[in-house]
This record gives structure tokens, sequence and C-alpha cells, in this order.
């Protein structure tokens, strides 16, 4: 079977949020992530992850109503994993820990880009994030 398109990569992922505010200092501080589009009408921010994009999406806002999920703290996501460039470990727990950050496990597995070593954080509204440095061996081995 054929589909009519060609795969390119993630787009998009969608967050649900209860404070907006609180959510763009997590992912323009800790992460990185630079401001995207905006969409007042909806309480919607969008913040650039790279070549993807990060939309916040705030429940306590009238036009993030719809989102809110069925189950009063109901996930609708397991993690979202972020690829970067070349990192010190030392120095990114340094940088988590600076901003309040716990890092709840570290790993060395498989990715998009090969092995390679793992943090994962929880954003304020617990979501997981899963920080993914370059593959140490682009094939899985050593």
């Amino acid at each position: 079977m054929t589909v009519p398109f060609s795969l390119v990569g993630i787009d998009h992922v969608v967050f649900i949020v209860d404070d907006m505010d609180k959510a763009l200092r997590f992912y323009h501080d800790v992460l990185g992530c630079r401001p995207g589009y905006t969409y007042p009408a909806l309480g919607m921010e969008q913040v650039w992850c790279g070549a993807a994009l990060i939309v916040l999406w705030d429940i306590t806002h009238p036009g993030g109503q719809k989102a809110a999920p069925p189950v009063a703290g109901g996930r609708n996501v397991d993690h979202v994993c972020i690829a970067t460039g070349p990192f010190d470990h030392d120095e990114l727990r340094a940088h988590l820990a600076s901003h309040g950050v716990a890092i709840d496990r570290e790993a060395l597995h498989g990715g998009a880009r090969g092995m390679g070593h793992s943090f994962y954080v929880k954003d304020p509204f617990g979501n997981t994030i899963e920080i993914k440095g370059p593959a140490e061996y682009p094939d899985g081995r050593g």
C-alpha cells in the first residue's frame, strides 16, 4: 500500500497546561525554546523546539476549555523527546537544578539518531520531557 504523501518528521506536539506564564518560563528558560505562533483567542502559545513546535494550550482560558481532558488528571501523552546537540552532563544537571527541575532518571538507549544519553524531567504540569543528546553509537553498537 502506498500513501499519497511522504513523511518528514514531527511538526508539533500539544501539551495541556493550566498556567501559561509558568509554562512559558519553563519552555523558554529551562529548555531554551524560542517564541512561536500565538493564538490569544484560543489561550494557545507555541514555542519553537529546533525545527518543531511545542504547543501549550491553557485549559483555564475560555478558548482552551475544549482541550480539557474528559477525566481530571488524565494523561494524553507519555513523553516528548527533544533531540539536542552535544552537552556536558554535569552542566545540564547544574542548569536543571538552578531552575528547581528534578531529574527523574538518566538513561543510555536508542532513539531516532542512535544510542545516546537522555535526561528525563517533568515540566510544571507533569508532562515528561526527554532531553536526548546526540548519538554516541549511531548504529547502536559500542
